[in-house]
């Protein structure tokens, strides 16, 4: 049976919730395995928005077991709203909502350490989500983190929370002069947090390993884009993970033998939250040819920032296909560009007078390249009520082509608005 991944192929925002989501109505299982609550998916159901950022979006599927697998971090107030929003909505948790013991915790201090960091940087802050991501994976690497298996003994969080928050004061007042925390506040806290965690935590990794064995359909879930990985994206310009499909697989504790199928999410065009190089951006002018940015559903889930917008990058994708080894590719949004008389798509860049077929690795030349473009003639007509791919405007169908020659990657799935049923399936993934 097929084990697939969905990852992002460009910063993220690309659709993956929508993709994972009607994927994961075939699935088994629905894992997420890497990020923390700086990611975000919007799904829309009958008319109804519903926003997630650790738990998989295949929850809202009653036959759907989800995991958080070891590689994620978890800030466990986020997760407790998360879950108490879906329980309201009538969503049940017990017994399908299932938390690594190996996954690390965020605490107060990083989410102020992250924020803190970001105003100590001034001009070349990178344009964090503040949500102390970095910070806990930072520790995790310094071996004084806190996981899961910790914070449901008490007596094992108090020893552990006293060394680190002993260091973690100490960084605070002499770095920034801030205000140390109080451990036994944060104890009581966490004590807390724990207790009403601990009937979801299990043998992720051991169920998913075994799941893989017994022929059960799985979905692993990327979070954020792979342009945003931690040692191949564009860096410093980065999360804090590895967002790419051997990231995603390395987090739920799987070899990338038991992985049939990765599929990457691309939008129809470009977008970036945050800071760092995006070399297509629209101009002033191409900008108001766009949608605006409520009506191209382009603010972001988790920050509400509105996100810069560009042509489609093939060069950047095709990078991110060799990362991913993809075998095919989901296009979204196609619906945002049926306005256009003229689209755009980069094929390559110029840097000092010579032309470039991937992205260059530092990210003060990728703010210098110049595209080098085709231009495509527009459909200048709605596609969103398409119901087969052969229904499209034959523009259309030529712009989608161009994408997935010029990436090498087939296309399966095809996005045209953000309900279910706006999806066309030229490949059926999980059966």
């Amino acid at each position: 049976m097929p084990s697939v991944i969905v990852v992002g192929a460009q910063w993220g925002d690309e659709g993956k919730g929508k993709v994972i989501d009607l994927l994961a109505e075939q699935a088994d299982y629905v894992v997420r395995s890497q990020g923390g609550n700086n990611a975000g998916h919007t799904i829309m159901v009958r008319g109804q928005e519903y926003r997630f950022h650790l738990i998989p979006s295949g929850i809202l599927y009653p036959h759907t077991q989800c995991f958080i697998a070891g590689g994620t971090v978890i800030d466990p107030q986020v997760l407790l709203q998360e879950m108490s929003g879906l329980e309201s909505r009538g969503t049940i948790l017990r017994g399908r909502l299932h938390l690594s013991p190996y996954a690390h915790i965020i605490f107060p201090y990083h989410r102020a350490i992250d924020k803190l960091n970001e105003e100590r940087r001034g001009a070349s802050a990178i344009g964090t989500t503040g949500r102390g991501i970095g910070p806990c994976y930072a520790d995790k690497a310094n071996r004084i983190g806190i996981r899961m298996c910790e914070i449901i003994d008490p007596a094992i969080l108090k020893k552990r929370l006293s060394e680190t928050l002993k260091m973690k004061n100490q960084e605070l007042q002499a770095l920034f002069h801030h205000a140390p925390f109080d451990v036994e506040e944060i104890f009581n806290e966490y004590v807390r947090y724990g207790q009403l965690l601990a009937p979801y935590m299990s043998e992720v990794e051991t169920q998913v390993a075994q799941s893989c064995r017994q022929n059960k359909r799985i979905l692993f879930e990327g979070a954020h884009g792979a342009l945003l990985d931690l040692t191949f994206g564009t860096y410093p310009y980065v999360t804090s993970s590895s967002t790419i499909a051997s990231g995603v697989s390395g987090g739920a504790g799987i070899g990338p033998s038991q992985i049939t199928h990765t599929v990457g999410v691309v939008k129809a065009y470009t977008t970036r939250v945050g800071a760092g190089p995006l070399p297509t951006a629209l101009s002033s002018v191409e900008q108001t040819l766009f949608l605006d940015h409520a009506a191209a559903r382009e603010i972001g889930t988790t920050t509400g920032r509105k996100r810069r917008m560009g042509w489609f990058d093939a060069c950047l994708v095709k990078h991110t296909a060799y990362l991913n080894g993809f075998d095919s590719l989901a296009i979204t949004k196609l619906d945002v560009l049926d306005s256009l008389k003229e689209i755009k798509i980069c094929t390559g860049y110029r840097l000092h007078g010579r032309r470039l077929d991937s992205p260059p690795p530092l990210a003060e030349d990728l703010e210098k390249v110049e595209p080098i473009y085709e231009t495509m003639p527009g459909w200048n007509r709605p596609t969103s009520h398409v119901f087969a791919f052969e229904q499209l405007p034959k523009e259309a169908v030529n712009y989608i082509n161009r994408i997935c020659e010029l990436v090498s990657t087939p296309l399966s799935i095809l996005s045209l608005g953000p309900e279910r049923e706006k999806t066309l399936f030229i490949q059926n993934l999980l059966r």
